[in-house]
């Protein structure tokens, strides 16, 4: 009886090499040093576009008047870029931003100017208005399958010409008796020392932080921005949760529509389309900070505080009026860039840690009796 032979051991297949990248080894994960400068760059560089211009103007930039001007002056910018950045979570455009800003706050001045309602109410009135208005842009983009460019373009100019329709193309001034003062302290009243406007700014960035950051709505609108097919597999609503993205942008637009009524005190149907342009480069610019790769609302503020200091300083250097086109066109192409890189620079460190060989492997699993589904071995 002869003895058998052990077996012979089978050769390994390598293991596949999906973690190299281009030639010279494998993808490295960004340090965290990177990491901190795409988080906090922007808040940086807001510190220090401050010490430059402190050191260049002495006399007239570190001053608690100028601090008291950028967020007084800045609150309404801000306020609209956190509209824009809402769509934009969903990869929609919400061109109608500024067009529904004109038409609220001259709304506002229509109802108690004109009409006689209690401010309270007409406020009330036209920030409800403005969620309509999102309503209505969210159906025709999802329902109506029309590119958020072009539809939202459209409805933009229907809200121009109901701004025209409403005002006659005039302004509306008040009597000799001005606006109530309660209404006008909206804007103008000071809280702890700062102007009022920050905390709303403030209140309106911590409240969309809370709900896309913290809640299964905002992790659904971003999926839906991500990867719509996908988000249509795994079975959540996009066309619904795109029409609510849309109408928190509108209710926004019209909550800043009131602050320009009580800043300005006076219905100008052209003003509106001003903000439109700073609005989507700070929403753009805000996605490469904070979260980097994503619109988020602190991002969104940190960025109108760098465009913010920007134009101050520009602004008491003596630059010409037409510096603040130029910057903000120069701003938003910058914010374009910047914002594709992050993203794209996001999904190259996920997939390096999902193709990493150090990433551990899923436990292995179990069939349970009757062959139903696999249980987790302990």
């Amino acid at each position: 009886m002869t003895g058998s032979s052990p077996p012979r051991p089978r050769p390994q297949r390598p293991r596949p090499l999906r973690h190299l990248g281009r030639p010279g080894g494998p993808r490295r994960p960004h340090g965290p040093g990177a990491h901190l400068i795409g988080r906090y760059g922007l808040l940086a560089l807001t510190a220090l576009l401050f010490l430059i211009f402190s050191l260049a103007l002495p006399r007239t930039f570190p001053r608690l008047d100028t601090v008291d001007a950028v967020l007084s002056t800045q609150s309404i910018p801000a306020v609209l870029a956190l509209a824009a950045m809402v769509p934009i979570v969903t990869g929609s455009f919400d061109l109608s931003l500024g067009y529904g800003l004109g038409l609220a706050h001259v709304m506002v001045m229509q109802l108690v100017v004109n009409n006689g309602w209690p401010w309270p109410l007409a406020c009330l009135a036209v920030i409800l208005g403005g969620a309509v208005v999102g309503i209505l842009n969210g159906v025709i983009v999802e329902f109506g399958r029309i590119n958020s460019f072009i539809a939202t373009l459209g409805t933009g100019s229907m809200l121009y010409a109901v701004t025209g329709w409403v005002t006659d193309g005039g302004r509306i001034v008040p009597g000799p008796q001005g606006l109530p003062i309660a209404f006008t302290d909206l804007y103008d009243s000071i809280f702890l020392g700062l102007p009022v406007p920050t905390f709303y700014v403030l209140g309106l960035a911590v409240v969309l932080w809370l709900v896309l950051e913290r809640l299964p709505l905002g992790r659904y609108l971003y999926v839906i921005g991500a990867n719509r097919r996908a988000a249509d597999l795994i079975g959540i609503p996009t066309r619904r949760y795109s029409v609510y993205a849309f109408t928190a942008s509108g209710l926004i637009v019209g909550l800043a529509g009131v602050l320009l009524a009580a800043q300005q005190q006076i219905g100008n149907p052209s003003v509106g389309l001003d903000y439109l342009l700073p609005a989507f480069a700070a929403a753009l610019l805000g996605s490469t900070a904070i979260r980097p790769g994503r619109p988020n609302a602190l991002g969104t503020v940190v960025a109108v505080a760098v465009m913010a200091v920007g134009l101050t300083g520009i602004g008491q250097m003596g630059a010409g009026f037409w510096t603040i086109p130029l910057f903000y066109g120069g701003t938003l192409l910058v914010a374009v860039g910047l914002s594709g890189y992050a993203a794209r620079r996001l999904r190259t460190s996920a997939a390096a840690a999902r193709d990493s060989p150090d990433t551990p492997a899923p436990p292995p699993s179990s069939p349970t009796r009757g062959g139903g589904a696999a249980g987790t071995a302990p």
